[in-house]
Protein backbone atom coordinates (compact mmCIF):
# COMPACT_ATOMS: atom_id res chain seq x y z
CA UNK A 1 0.00 0.00 0.00
CA UNK A 2 1.56 3.28 -0.59
CA UNK A 3 2.34 5.68 1.89
CA UNK A 4 0.59 9.02 2.33
CA UNK A 5 2.33 12.34 3.42
CA UNK A 6 1.66 11.77 6.56
CA UNK A 7 3.09 8.29 6.96
CA UNK A 8 6.40 9.41 4.96
CA UNK A 9 6.93 12.50 7.50
CA UNK A 10 6.41 9.79 10.75
CA UNK A 11 3.77 11.89 12.13
CA UNK A 12 -0.31 11.79 12.85
CA UNK A 13 -3.24 12.95 10.44
CA UNK A 14 -3.78 15.56 13.45
CA UNK A 15 -0.10 16.74 14.30
CA UNK A 16 0.50 20.52 14.56
CA UNK A 17 2.62 22.97 12.00
CA UNK A 18 5.64 22.77 14.64
CA UNK A 19 5.51 19.01 14.83
CA UNK A 20 5.78 18.42 10.86
CA UNK A 21 8.77 20.74 10.80
CA UNK A 22 10.76 19.38 13.65
CA UNK A 23 9.86 15.45 12.58
CA UNK A 24 10.94 17.01 8.70
CA UNK A 25 14.35 18.13 10.34
CA UNK A 26 15.28 14.86 12.04
CA UNK A 27 14.51 12.50 8.89
CA UNK A 28 16.33 15.42 6.56
CA UNK A 29 19.45 14.50 9.04
CA UNK A 30 18.68 10.91 9.30
CA UNK A 31 18.50 10.15 5.81
CA UNK A 32 20.31 12.82 4.07
CA UNK A 33 22.19 11.26 1.40
CA UNK A 34 25.59 13.28 2.40
CA UNK A 35 25.49 11.15 5.46
CA UNK A 36 24.93 7.69 3.97
CA UNK A 37 27.48 5.28 2.19
CA UNK A 38 27.73 5.19 -1.56
CA UNK A 39 25.95 2.02 -2.50
CA UNK A 40 23.27 3.82 -0.43
CA UNK A 41 22.87 7.08 -1.76
CA UNK A 42 20.89 6.84 -4.77
CA UNK A 43 18.15 4.80 -2.22
CA UNK A 44 18.32 7.69 0.34
CA UNK A 45 18.21 10.75 -2.46
CA UNK A 46 15.00 9.29 -3.75
CA UNK A 47 13.47 9.21 0.50
CA UNK A 48 14.50 12.42 0.89
CA UNK A 49 12.69 13.40 -2.17
CA UNK A 50 9.41 12.16 -1.05
CA UNK A 51 10.12 13.75 2.61
CA UNK A 52 10.78 17.25 0.94
CA UNK A 53 7.29 16.39 -0.68
CA UNK A 54 5.26 15.80 1.75
CA UNK A 55 6.76 18.42 3.66
CA UNK A 56 5.86 20.99 1.01
CA UNK A 57 2.34 20.20 0.99
CA UNK A 58 1.87 19.28 4.97
CA UNK A 59 3.65 22.48 6.01
CA UNK A 60 1.13 24.67 3.82
CA UNK A 61 -1.98 25.46 5.14
CA UNK A 62 -3.96 25.67 1.92
CA UNK A 63 -2.04 22.64 0.47
CA UNK A 64 -2.75 20.48 3.30
CA UNK A 65 -6.29 21.11 3.32
CA UNK A 66 -6.95 20.09 0.10
CA UNK A 67 -4.48 16.97 0.37
CA UNK A 68 -6.30 15.56 3.89
CA UNK A 69 -9.53 16.21 1.59
CA UNK A 70 -8.68 14.07 -1.23
CA UNK A 71 -7.12 11.49 1.22
CA UNK A 72 -10.58 11.28 2.92
CA UNK A 73 -11.92 10.75 -0.26
CA UNK A 74 -9.54 7.60 -1.17
CA UNK A 75 -9.17 6.08 2.01
CA UNK A 76 -11.36 3.42 4.07
CA UNK A 77 -11.92 3.77 7.62
CA UNK A 78 -10.74 1.20 10.05
CA UNK A 79 -14.05 1.17 11.36
CA UNK A 80 -15.67 0.65 7.58
CA UNK A 81 -12.82 -1.84 6.77
CA UNK A 82 -13.61 -3.72 9.88
CA UNK A 83 -17.51 -3.28 8.46
CA UNK A 84 -17.17 -4.50 5.50
CA UNK A 85 -15.07 -7.47 6.17
CA UNK A 86 -17.71 -8.08 8.91
CA UNK A 87 -19.95 -7.86 6.22
CA UNK A 88 -18.59 -9.94 4.11
CA UNK A 89 -18.30 -12.62 6.44
CA UNK A 90 -21.96 -12.36 7.25
CA UNK A 91 -22.68 -12.97 3.93
CA UNK A 92 -20.56 -15.78 3.25
CA UNK A 93 -22.45 -17.46 6.16
CA UNK A 94 -26.11 -16.48 4.90
CA UNK A 95 -24.46 -18.16 1.41
CA UNK A 96 -23.71 -21.42 3.19
CA UNK A 97 -27.39 -21.28 4.79
CA UNK A 98 -28.91 -21.40 1.52
CA UNK A 99 -27.04 -23.95 0.14
CA UNK A 100 -28.45 -25.93 2.91
CA UNK A 101 -31.88 -24.76 2.40
CA UNK A 102 -31.63 -25.53 -1.64
CA UNK A 103 -30.03 -29.12 -1.07
CA UNK A 104 -33.00 -29.61 1.42
CA UNK A 105 -35.12 -28.60 -1.02
CA UNK A 106 -33.60 -30.74 -3.68
CA UNK A 107 -33.87 -33.38 -1.51
CA UNK A 108 -37.43 -32.89 -1.03
CA UNK A 109 -37.76 -32.99 -5.18
CA UNK A 110 -35.86 -36.21 -5.35
CA UNK A 111 -38.55 -37.92 -2.77
CA UNK A 112 -41.45 -36.62 -4.52
CA UNK A 113 -39.58 -37.92 -7.76
CA UNK A 114 -39.00 -41.37 -5.71
CA UNK A 115 -42.40 -41.43 -4.65
CA UNK A 116 -44.35 -40.40 -8.26
CA UNK A 117 -42.14 -43.43 -9.62
CA UNK A 118 -43.79 -45.50 -6.37
CA UNK A 119 -47.26 -44.40 -7.63
CA UNK A 120 -46.59 -44.82 -11.59
CA UNK A 121 -45.74 -48.23 -10.86
CA UNK A 122 -49.10 -49.22 -8.71
CA UNK A 123 -51.09 -47.19 -11.23
CA UNK A 124 -49.50 -49.37 -14.35
CA UNK A 125 -50.42 -52.91 -11.93
CA UNK A 126 -53.52 -51.09 -11.23
CA UNK A 127 -54.34 -50.65 -15.48
CA UNK A 128 -53.00 -54.28 -15.78
CA UNK A 129 -55.37 -55.75 -13.11
CA UNK A 130 -58.84 -53.41 -15.11
CA UNK A 131 -57.42 -55.00 -18.25
CA UNK A 132 -57.51 -57.99 -17.10
CA UNK A 133 -60.93 -58.06 -15.66
CA UNK A 134 -62.39 -56.06 -19.02
CA UNK A 135 -61.40 -59.10 -20.54
CA UNK A 136 -63.14 -61.74 -17.97
CA UNK A 137 -66.50 -59.63 -17.19
CA UNK A 138 -67.73 -57.99 -20.54
CA UNK A 139 -70.89 -56.45 -18.59
CA UNK A 140 -68.50 -54.45 -16.43
CA UNK A 141 -66.79 -53.04 -19.18
CA UNK A 142 -67.88 -49.26 -19.23
CA UNK A 143 -67.35 -49.50 -15.76
CA UNK A 144 -63.91 -49.86 -15.78
CA UNK A 145 -63.28 -47.58 -18.65
CA UNK A 146 -64.51 -45.12 -16.52
CA UNK A 147 -62.37 -46.17 -13.63
CA UNK A 148 -59.63 -45.84 -16.33
CA UNK A 149 -60.22 -42.17 -17.79
CA UNK A 150 -60.72 -41.04 -14.02
CA UNK A 151 -57.05 -42.52 -13.34
CA UNK A 152 -55.54 -41.20 -17.06
CA UNK A 153 -57.22 -37.75 -15.22
CA UNK A 154 -55.47 -38.13 -12.36
CA UNK A 155 -52.19 -38.81 -13.57
CA UNK A 156 -52.27 -35.88 -16.04
CA UNK A 157 -53.22 -33.42 -13.04
CA UNK A 158 -50.57 -35.05 -11.37
CA UNK A 159 -47.71 -33.86 -14.29
CA UNK A 160 -49.42 -30.73 -14.23
CA UNK A 161 -48.71 -30.35 -10.61
CA UNK A 162 -44.89 -31.38 -10.93
CA UNK A 163 -44.64 -29.51 -13.67
CA UNK A 164 -45.90 -26.38 -11.89
CA UNK A 165 -43.95 -27.30 -8.85
CA UNK A 166 -40.94 -27.22 -10.41
CA UNK A 167 -41.26 -23.98 -12.43
CA UNK A 168 -42.48 -22.37 -9.30
CA UNK A 169 -39.11 -23.61 -7.37
CA UNK A 170 -36.57 -22.52 -10.54
CA UNK A 171 -38.36 -19.16 -10.34
CA UNK A 172 -37.76 -19.09 -6.39
CA UNK A 173 -34.09 -19.72 -6.87
CA UNK A 174 -33.49 -17.27 -9.34
CA UNK A 175 -35.25 -14.75 -7.16
CA UNK A 176 -33.41 -15.60 -4.09
CA UNK A 177 -30.00 -15.62 -6.14
CA UNK A 178 -31.06 -12.45 -7.49
CA UNK A 179 -31.63 -10.99 -4.36
CA UNK A 180 -28.54 -11.79 -2.81
CA UNK A 181 -26.58 -10.39 -6.22
CA UNK A 182 -28.58 -7.36 -5.96
CA UNK A 183 -27.63 -6.73 -2.48
CA UNK A 184 -23.60 -7.95 -2.72
CA UNK A 185 -23.35 -5.34 -5.22
CA UNK A 186 -25.37 -2.25 -3.46
CA UNK A 187 -23.02 -3.24 -0.39
CA UNK A 188 -19.53 -2.54 -2.41
CA UNK A 189 -20.88 0.36 -4.34
CA UNK A 190 -21.53 2.10 -0.72
CA UNK A 191 -18.47 1.37 0.56
CA UNK A 192 -16.98 2.91 -2.05
CA UNK A 193 -17.02 6.59 -1.53
CA UNK A 194 -17.81 8.47 -5.06
CA UNK A 195 -20.88 5.83 -5.60
CA UNK A 196 -21.69 6.32 -2.13
CA UNK A 197 -21.94 9.82 -1.99
CA UNK A 198 -24.45 9.71 -5.38
CA UNK A 199 -26.32 7.31 -3.60
CA UNK A 200 -26.46 9.60 -0.68
CA UNK A 201 -27.40 12.69 -3.19
CA UNK A 202 -29.84 10.60 -5.17
CA UNK A 203 -31.66 9.67 -2.22
CA UNK A 204 -32.17 13.02 -0.44
CA UNK A 205 -33.23 14.65 -3.81
CA UNK A 206 -35.88 12.18 -4.86
CA UNK A 207 -38.78 12.02 -2.69
CA UNK A 208 -40.12 9.08 -4.42
CA UNK A 209 -37.36 6.81 -3.63
CA UNK A 210 -36.99 8.65 0.00
CA UNK A 211 -40.60 7.01 0.68
CA UNK A 212 -39.84 3.35 -1.15
CA UNK A 213 -36.98 3.48 1.31
CA UNK A 214 -38.55 4.41 3.91
CA UNK A 215 -41.44 2.28 3.39
CA UNK A 216 -39.18 -0.66 3.18
CA UNK A 217 -37.03 0.01 6.40
CA UNK A 218 -39.62 0.87 8.39
CA UNK A 219 -38.38 4.68 8.77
Amino acid sequence: MEQNYYDILEVSKNASPEIIEKAYKTLVKKYHPDLQQDENKNKYEEKIKKINEAYDILSDPEKRKKYDLNLKNTEISINDYNSLYQENINLKNNLNILKEKLNYLNNIQNNYEINNLNYNNLENNSENFLNNNLNSNKNNENYYKNIKNNYNNYNNLKLNNLFNFKKRLKDLLALIITILIFIFIFFILWHIPFTRNYLIKLYNENSILQFFINLFFGH
